[in-house]
C-alpha cells in the first residue's frame, strides 16, 4: 500500500478559516477564530486521509523571486487583516506544539515548496494531497496528487477534490496547460496582467487549440478574430511574463528528509496547556495525549458510597468546612455527591423514607454547613419539589463563572475545569447525558457512572472554587459577588417561586378580540390582493405584493423578495395593503406569544412563574424566559392591554409599582461628572427640555413638544452610542440633522463627550469596560479591522458601563426590597423587576408601609453625584400602575 503525503497550505487555509469562523476571542482577548477553523479542518481532513507524513508550508514576508521580476506582483493585494496577522505566529506555535513539521523557504512562495514537495512525494511512490484554496496548484495535480480545494456553505464546509483528469474533466486543458490558460486570462488577485480582452473561456479554447502560450504567438497570423490578434501581438510578452509568474517552481533548494514530516499528534502538557489557554477545548477531544499525561488525567477520584450511618458521620465532620455539593432530583430520589477537603462521597436517598429526609434537612437547610453549589437556584427549585430546602450556600461556581466570564455561552462544570484548574477530566452534562428526546435521567445511567460523575462534579466545584475565588479578587469583582450576585439568588428564587397572577377568563377574551381583529384584517387583506394566500408566509406574501400588485421591490433575498418589518415600514404610507399586513402581525404576535403563550404556562391558581436570568446578559442586566415578561410591548393600545391582565394574587392585594426616573441618564451624569447634567437633576429641571433648550438654542420656557421629544431621543441615544444614521432613522429626519443634535448635544456637555472619548480609549487599550461596581465586559470587536465591527465595539464600550452600572443598583435595590419585607414580616412579595421597575403585590393593610419601604430602598440602594428618584404607583393591575 502506498505512503500518503499531506500537505497544507498554510495562510490560504488560515484565510478561509478567519472568514469561514466567527471572530473569536479568550480570555486574554488573543483572537483564535483563524487557529480553531484550520485545525478543526486539518483535524478533519486528516481523519479521511489518514496520511503517514504531514507538512504545512507558510509564505515569508520577505520579497520572492516574482516580486523581483514583476514590481507589480500582488500589488494590488490589501493588507492581512489585523485579526489574522496576529493569530498566524500562534497558529504556528500550536502545530509545532503538536509536532507538526512547518517548512518555509525565502525567496519562493508556499506554492512553490508545496509542488517542490508534492512532486518528490511522487517520485518517491506517495500518494500527495495538497489542500488549498489557490487553484493555480491545478498544474501540479497528475494521477499520484490530487489538490483539495475547501468550500465554505450555509451546510458546512465542502472540499472540492482535483487530480489531473479532473482538472482536464473541468478546464478541457491538463494540468501543464492550465498555467498557460492563467497566462493568458491573467490572474486579478494576484495582479499578473495577461492579454487585455481574453478571459477563461477564450484562454481555454486558445490553449486547446494551439497547445501553449509559445506555439500560439508562433502561429498568431492564424487567428482571424481582428481584435484578438491585435491584442495577442501587442501584449505576447506580458503573456509570457504572465506564465512565467503563474508557473509553480517544482525544484525549489529545500533541505528536508521524509522522516521530518513524521508526526504525533499526542499532546504533551505543554502543548495541552497552550490548546486550554487559547480556550481549543472543543479540538483537544479529538487529540490523544501522551500516555504520562493521559494517565495523570485519567487518575479517577475516588468516590465512596455512604449509607445513611456514613453520611451522618460526615456530618459531624464537616461542620465550619466548606463542603462541595453535586446532586439530581428524580422519582423521590436524591443523588448527593459531596466533596470535603480530599474525601468525595456519594448517597443516593429515598425521599419517602421520613428518617432519611430527616438527615437530609439537618445538612441542606442548616446554615452550619457552608455549601459550595454550582447553580444553587436550580438546586432550590428542585429540592422544593420534593419538600426540602437548601442554607448555607457560600459560594455559587455558576454565578462565579458568569461573572468572570460574562460572553461565554455556558457554564458547564466541565468548562470551569478547563478554564480555572487546566484539567479537561469532566464529561459535560450535556455530553453525559445527551439532550433533545434522546436525553437521559441520571437513574438511567449505569450505577458507576452515575456515582462517579456525581462525585467528580461536586469534587470539582469545591476545587474549582480557591481559583475563582483569587480571579474575582484580581479583577476587584469579590464585592459585586458576595454583596450583590450571591444574596441575589435567594431574591429572584423567592419571585419565581411567589409567580404573578393572571387574569385567566379576561386573557382568553383578549384573545377572542385579538382573533376577531385578525379575521377583519385577513378578509381586507383578501380583497386588496384579489385572491386567499398564507399572509404568513414570506415568499407568498411577496409574490402578491412586488408580482401581482407590483409594488416596488426594494430588496429581494437568495430565496425571494424581501418582506423584513423594515421593507413594508417604508412602503405602508403609499400601500394600504401593507399597513394592513403590518397590523396583521402585530396581533398575530400578541395572540400567539402572549394570549397562547401565556396560556399554555398557567398554573391551577392562575399564576406564571417566569425563571429570572442571573447569567445571560453581558451587562448585568436580569432577563426572564418562560414566558418573557420583559418584552411586553406597550407602545400601542392591543399591546398595553396585555399589561392589564396581570393582577394582584388576591383581592385582598393591591399592586404597587417603582420605577426609576432616568436611572441610564443619572448614571451617566455621575459618571462623566457633567456639571450641567448634575446641577439638573439635582434640581429636578426636566433635562429633556433643559437638552432640548440647549441643543435647539431656544429658552427652556419656549421648548415645544417635538423639540422635547427630538431632545429625549437624543438623551437616550447618547447612552446607546447612537450614530447620525440610527437616530435620523428614529427621528425621521436627514442624518445631517441628526449629526447636528448630536455635535450640539456634545458641545453642551463637553465632559459627555470627554468620558465616552475615555471610555473608548479605555476600551481599546484595555479590551474591556468595567460598571461602577466593577463588573467587567471584554470587548474584542473594538480592535477589529472591519468598520462595522469595530464602531459596534465602541457602542458597546459607551453603553455597557451605564446600563450595568443601571442593572447594579437595580439589583442592590431587589436585594434591600426583598430584606426589608421579610424583616418586616410582611405579606407583601416583591414579584416582577423589567428593567428600571419594581413591581410588589402588597398586602392592602401594608399599602403605606410597603410604598415608603420601596421608595426609600431604592432611592438609597447607590451613592451617586446626583439623586436617584423613584416613583411609586399603585393599581388594580399592571397597566395601571404604569
Amino acid at each position: 500500500m502506498k505512503q500518503k503525503l499531506l500537505l497544507f497550505d498554510g495562510h490560504s487555509i488560515a484565510n478561509r478559516a478567519f472568514y469561514g469562523v466567527p471572530l473569536l476571542t479568550n480570555k486574554s482577548g488573543q483572537y483564535t477564530n483563524a487557529i480553531y477553523g484550520f485545525l478543526n479542518m486539518m483535524l478533519s481532513i486528516m481523519e479521511k486521509e489518514k496520511p503517514d507524513y504531514l507538512g504545512i508550508t507558510f509564505d515569508l514576508s520577505v520579497p520572492t523571486f516574482r516580486h523581483e521580476f514583476s514590481a507589480d506582483y500582488k500589488g494590488n493585494r490589501k493588507g492581512m487583516p489585523e485579526e489574522l496577522r496576529v493569530q498566524i505566529p500562534l497558529l504556528k506555535k500550536v502545530l509545532k506544539a503538536m509536532h507538526i513539521h512547518i517548512i518555509e523557504k525565502e525567496g519562493f512562495e508556499a506554492d512553490d515548496v508545496l509542488g517542490t514537495l508534492a512532486k518528490a512525494g511522487e517520485k518517491a511512490g506517495m500518494q500527495v494531497t495538497v489542500v488549498s484554496g489557490d487553484r493555480d496548484l491545478f498544474q501540479i495535480t497528475s494521477d499520484m496528487i490530487e489538490i483539495k480545494i475547501p468550500r465554505t456553505k450555509k451546510t458546512g464546509t465542502e472540499i472540492e477534490s482535483f487530480f489531473a483528469k479532473d482538472v482536464v474533466e473541468t478546464y478541457g486543458v491538463s494540468p501543464i496547460a492550465f498555467v498557460d490558460v492563467k497566462g493568458l486570462m491573467g490572474d486579478a488577485s494576484d495582479n499578473i496582467k495577461g492579454v487585455p480582452g481574453i478571459g477563461e473561456k477564450t484562454a481555454i479554447k486558445l490553449i486547446k487549440e494551439y497547445g501553449s502560450i509559445e506555439n500560439l504567438l508562433d502561429q498568431v497570423d492564424q487567428i482571424t478574430q481582428k481584435k484578438l490578434k491585435e491584442n495577442l501581438m501587442t501584449y505576447a510578452q506580458d503573456a509570457r511574463d504572465s506564465k512565467m509568474l503563474a508557473t509553480i517552481i517544482c525544484d525549489v533548494p529545500l533541505v528536508y528528509k521524509w522522516s521530518d514530516f513524521e508526526f504525533d499528534l499526542a499532546l504533551d502538557s505543554e502543548a495541552t496547556a497552550l490548546f486550554r489557554d487559547l480556550e481549543l477545548k472543543s479540538l483537544l477531544t479529538k487529540l490523544p495525549k501522551m500516555e504520562n499525561e493521559a494517565i495523570a488525567e485519567a487518575e479517577e477520584v475516588k468516590v465512596e458510597q455512604w449509607k445513611t450511618t456514613d453520611f451522618e458521620k460526615f456530618l459531624q465532620e464537616s461542620k465550619d468546612q466548606m463542603v462541595g455539593i453535586a446532586y439530581f432530583v428524580e422519582d423521590n430520589t436524591l443523588g448527593l455527591g459531596v466533596a470535603i477537603g480530599e474525601r468525595v462521597g456519594y448517597s443516593e436517598w429515598d425521599l419517602t423514607d421520613t428518617e432519611a429526609k430527616a438527615v437530609l434537612i439537618e445538612f441542606l437547610e442548616s446554615a452550619t454547613y457552608q455549601k459550595i453549589v454550582h447553580d444553587s437556584k436550580n438546586f432550590k427549585h428542585e429540592l422544593l419539589k420534593v419538600g426540602l430546602g437548601l442554607n448555607g450556600v457560600c459560594f455559587d461556581t455558576f454565578i462565579a463563572a458568569y461573572l468572570l466570564h460574562p460572553t461565554n455561552k455556558s457554564y458547564d462544570l466541565a468548562e470551569l475545569e478547563e478554564l480555572f484548574i487546566n484539567k479537561q477530566s469532566l464529561m459535560s452534562l450535556e455530553n453525559l447525558l445527551g439532550k433533545g428526546k434522546s436525553q437521559k435521567t441520571w437513574l438511567q445511567l449505569e450505577d458507576e457512572e452515575r456515582i462517579n460523575n456525581l462525585g467528580k462534579r461536586s469534587q470539582l466545584a469545591l476545587s474549582v472554587t480557591e481559583a475563582m475565588k483569587e480571579a474575582l479578587q484580581e479583577q476587584n469583582m469579590t464585592r459585586l459577588f458576595y454583596d450583590i450576585e450571591m444574596p441575589l439568588i435567594d431574591v429572584l428564587f423567592d419571585m419565581e417561586v411567589e409567580g404573578i397572577k393572571v387574569d385567566p377568563e379576561g386573557l382568553r377574551s383578549y384573545g377572542e378580540e385579538l382573533q376577531g381583529l385578525l379575521d377583519t384584517l385577513t378578509t381586507s387583506i383578501y380583497e386588496a390582493a384579489g385572491e386567499s394566500f398564507n399572509i404568513n408566509s414570506p415568499k407568498q406574501l411577496g409574490v402578491i405584493l412586488f408580482e401581482k400588485l407590483g409594488i416596488p421591490c426594494a430588496k429581494k433575498t437568495k430565496t425571494g423578495y424581501s418582506t423584513a418589518a423594515e421593507v413594508l415600514e417604508a412602503l405602508k404610507n403609499d400601500y394600504p395593503i401593507v399597513a394592513q399586513i403590518l397590523e396583521y402581525r402585530q396581533y398575530a404576535k400578541l395572540k400567539s406569544t402572549y394570549v397562547d403563550g401565556l396560556l399554555n404556562v398557567l398554573t391551577e391558581q392562575n399564576k406564571i412563574h417566569s425563571t429570572f436570568n442571573q447569567t445571560i446578559t453581558a451587562t448585568g442586566r436580569l432577563s426572564s424566559t418562560e414566558p418573557n415578561l420583559q418584552n411586553i410591548p406597550v407602545k400601542f393600545e392591543m399591546g398595553k392591554k396585555i399589561r392589564q391582565l396581570f393582577v394582584p394574587s388576591s383581592e385582598n392585594h393591591i399592586f404597587l409599582d417603582g420605577d426609576y426616573s432616568q436611572i441610564e441618564l443619572r448614571v451617566l451624569a455621575h459618571m462623566s461628572g457633567d456639571p450641567t447634567l448634575i446641577k439638573a437633576f439635582k434640581e429636578n429641571i426636566d433635562i429633556h427640555a433643559l437638552t432640548a433648550s440647549q441643543v435647539f438654542h431656544v429658552p427652556f420656557e419656549d421648548v415645544t413638544s417635538m423639540q422635547r421629544s427630538n431632545a429625549k431621543a437624543v438623551n437616550f441615544g447618547i447612552v446607546y452610542g447612537i450614530s447620525a444614521f440610527a437616530l435620523s432613522e428614529d427621528l425621521k429626519i436627514s442624518q445631517k440633522e441628526a449629526q447636528k443634535y448630536i455635535d450640539g448635544y456634545f458641545e453642551k456637555y463637553p465632559c459627555i463627550k470627554a468620558y465616552l472619548d475615555e471610555i473608548i480609549d479605555f476600551a481599546m487599550q484595555n479590551g474591556y469596560v468595567e460598571t461602577l461596581y466593577h463588573r467587567k465586559r471584554e470587548i474584542p470587536e473594538i480592535l477589529a479591522s472591519n468598520y462595522n465591527m469595530r464602531e459596534f465595539g465602541k457602542r458597546v464600550a459607551m453603553n455597557t458601563p451605564i446600563q450595568g452600572t443601571s442593572a447594579d443598583i437595580i439589583k442592590i435595590a431587589m436585594i434591600r426590597v426583598h430584606q426589608k419585607l421579610k424583616e418586616h414580616s410582611l405579606k407583601s412579595k416583591l414579584i416582577l423587576t423589567v428593567h428600571d421597575e419594581l413591581l410588589i403585590d402588597a398586602h392592602k393593610d401594608e399599602v403605606e408601609i410597603v410604598k415608603k419601604l420601596l421608595k426609600e430602598e431604592m432611592e438609597h440602594a447607590a451613592d451617586l453625584s446626583v439623586p436617584l428618584v423613584v416613583d411609586v404607583h399603585q393599581g388594580a393591575n399592571w397597566l395601571a400602575v404604569k
